[in-house]
């Protein structure tokens, strides 16, 4: 990550309409992707608002599941589910648990956030039995994670600086091949990765234009850090490129890689 931006991550609230909505259809793809028995122990990683841990809590039966998370935020959403995560507010590169002590760990959209990638998926093999598995998901910012990578394009048509705050130039790892040495480095075998394309439907534009009024996350940071008539031009710039259809809605693509080792 960029050491000259700082992403702010508060509100649960605020993370669903942007993209939670989203992660949580991803969510169940991958879920469907590791095929994993049930009664098994698992860790997220970076659990956030509860997403992907919710899903796991739905659809695999696991004995025990475990979510950490930096933000007290995001805990505090993912505890008002009620899905029977037990959490713990720490980070992905000290994890607070004994050595082998989950099946499985998880994250989805969370690497591309810790400053040292390397170091959260050492930390994860540490926690992971051997013959368990890691696995993760990220968007694909600089492809086809269309919401953003539309944002981004309109903001850089309009501002130079922009650039530099855009997801795909911040966060090279968001492709397979960083994604497969970064986990195979940390002594996971059988290392593969694939694409998850879910759609992003949006009823209007306002309801794709909304989520960046948060002031939450990097493409709403910068959304807000712009005056009043910047805004209003980026708005306005992204109003006339989207594809919206006869009935208002705009239809895009949102795809993210996932990646899965197992452990040695």
């Amino acid at each position: 990550m960029s050491a000259s931006v700082t992403d702010r991550w508060a509100s649960g609230d605020l993370y669903e309409p942007y993209v939670g909505r989203w992660s949580r259809l991803v969510a169940s793809e991958f879920l469907a992707w590791l095929a994993a028995p049930s009664g098994l122990d698992w860790l997220d990683v970076g659990c956030g608002t509860g997403v992907l841990a919710g899903t796991i809590a739905a659809r695999c039966a696991p004995r025990r599941l475990t979510g950490i998370d930096p933000s007290a935020g995001f805990l505090m959403h993912a505890q008002r589910l009620g899905t029977g995560i037990a959490l713990a507010r720490a980070g992905a590169e000290a994890l607070p648990f004994r050595d082998a002590a989950f099946d499985r760990a998880v994250s989805g959209l969370v690497l591309n956030f810790v400053p040292d990638p390397a170091r959260a998926l050492a930390e994860t093999a540490r926690v992971v039995r051997r013959g368990g598995k890691a696995a993760l998901y990220i968007w694909d910012y600089a492809g086809k994670m269309e919401m953003m990578r539309r944002f981004w394009d309109a903001a850089g048509a309009l501002d130079p600086a922009a650039v530099e705050r855009d997801e795909g130039r911040r966060f090279p790892i968001c492709r397979p091949k960083p994604l497969r040495e970064l986990l195979t480095a940390a002594g996971f075998i059988d290392v593969d990765a694939r694409a998850i394309d879910v759609p992003t439907v949006f009823q209007d534009f306002d309801d794709y234009w909304t989520p960046f009024l948060s002031g939450q996350a990097p493409a709403p940071g910068y959304c807000m850090s712009l005056g009043e008539e910047a805004r209003a031009a980026l708005r306005e710039r992204l109003r006339t490129s989207l594809p919206v259809q006869a009935d208002g809605s705009i239809h895009l693509i949102a795809r993210a890689w996932a990646v899965r080792g197992t452990r040695t």
